[in-house]
């Protein structure tokens, strides 16, 4: 856990460490990782007892209303390493006609930058990239994910790399490409843009987003 004063730009950490999401071990925060040794997503651990005496409720109301809010259940340390283009709070919004008896809400993740959920993993992930000096990302994707990430690493002033399966729509080619990123259409399907992607780590030098 990282306790960092306020006045430096920078606040209260309460990563404990990273820890695969398959075999459960541990790895150390605040270096670069991708996957586990088991090849599994790594999820971040927090201290949540000391978290739980630090944040008050009010303290959240105090703040803007976006993702960024929750600062502290997040594992950026520094305030300039976050890489914004807006993440709003969006509604739950009932929708009407639903069988007697039923209710229905849907998330409206429209609003968000990049009009769609994946702007929030991406924001999250672009801003650790900054602040483990990372410069170069990639990532496979037939949608919104590549669109997102072109657009927070354009922000970030970084290089950012996308793969694509041949039939992705056209306006998601054209969406993550005038965002900033170098797109790349392969004839194959999603798995083979993901193996271009990790073969390329060593010799091109980028991040393997997804």
């Amino acid at each position: 856990m990282t306790y960092i004063n306020n006045a430096t730009g920078s606040y209260r950490t309460f990563v404990s460490h990273l820890e695969c999401s398959y075999t459960g071990k541990h790895y150390p925060a605040g270096v670069v990782h991708n996957l586990s040794e088991a090849g599994y997503p790594l999820l971040v651990r927090y201290d949540l007892d000391a978290l739980a005496e630090h944040l008050q409720p009010d303290m959240l109301l105090s703040r803007a209303s976006d993702l960024w809010r929750y600062r502290e259940f997040l594992p950026v340390t520094r305030a300039e390493n976050i890489v914004s283009l807006g993440e709003v709070t969006t509604p739950l919004i009932e929708l009407a006609g639903t069988p007697a008896g039923g209710r229905v809400l849907f998330k409206d993740e429209g609003r968000l930058p990049t009009g769609s959920f994946k702007a929030r993993g991406i924001t999250a992930a672009i801003s650790m990239a900054k602040e483990l000096g990372i410069t170069r990302v990639a990532m496979p994707t037939n949608g919104n994910a590549g669109a997102a990430l072109s657009a927070y690493a354009t922000r970030a002033g970084m290089e950012s790399f996308v793969f694509c399966p041949a039939d992705t729509p056209e306006v998601n080619i054209a969406e993550t490409a005038l965002q900033g990123a170098r797109v790349f259409r392969v004839n194959g399907l999603i798995n083979d843009c993901g193996r271009l992607v990790g073969e390329g780590k060593e010799s091109a030098g980028w991040f393997d987003v997804s």
